[in-house]
């Protein structure tokens, strides 16, 4: 447990009572999404009562952290798509995770999963855009969020994109080959309307159409 003098009382009561991960993905789906630009500090996502993916997956870290896990939070990383970034977790030897999204089904994850790829994998079917493309490549090694202390990332008032910026950085592993992914079928009628139930329409990420993307090595 983090020391009780980093957070309020108000705050301590709120953490204190996520003492089991699902609890913390029901405070995350219980939070309203948004879609601002910044990434707010667990504490401010406290306060203010809403938090977009990232600012999700950090209070996550943060609230595990609470109670004795480590703050890990790894990258998903997507092609005309949002990327996704959730908080992993380990019981028993097997790893979790704890995610805000505005798709029901990029959420919880049991500890079920042996290996980081194992609990990535296990986004890729439902990880798809509005054009029905599976948009999953990559996926990075966690980011352990205790090596940040010094910048009081859990209670800071300022924004946190460089979090974003320390998971870019990270080593990513690609999923499939160039191959495999040129054959992905776009994803079935019903496992997409699943995805989208409850989802704020301001938040999807629209992809361009096939046609007029650039293509890689090109410069139109």
């Amino acid at each position: 447990m983090i020391a009780s003098s980093t957070w309020t009382s108000e705050e301590q009561a709120i953490l204190q009572s996520l003492d089991q991960p699902w609890k913390v993905q029901q405070y995350l789906d219980d939070t309203p999404y948004t879609t601002d630009q910044q990434t707010r500090s667990p504490r401010r996502v406290m306060r203010d009562r809403c938090a977009h993916c990232a600012e999700g997956a950090i209070f996550a870290a943060a609230a595990l952290r609470y109670h004795g896990h480590r703050p890990l939070i790894l990258d998903l990383r997507a092609v005309d798509d949002d990327d996704h970034v959730i908080a992993v977790y380990r019981f028993h030897g097997r790893v979790g995770a704890v995610a805000k999204s505005n798709f029901s089904l990029l959420r919880f994850r049991e500890p079920v999963y042996l290996t980081y790829r194992e609990l990535a994998l296990s986004y890729f079917e439902p990880y798809y855009n509005m054009l029905a493309e599976r948009t999953l490549r990559s996926y990075s090694r966690p980011l352990d969020l205790s090596r940040y202390d010094s910048r009081q990332w859990m209670t800071t008032e300022e924004d946190l994109e460089w979090v974003g910026d320390r998971l870019n950085a990270l080593p990513h592993y690609e999923i499939a080959d160039a191959e495999t992914v040129s054959n992905f079928q776009p994803v079935d009628p019903l496992l997409y309307q699943a995805g989208l139930l409850g989802s704020d329409p301001v938040g999807l990420y629209q992809p361009l159409p096939p046609e007029q993307r650039r293509k890689p090595g090109t410069n139109s």
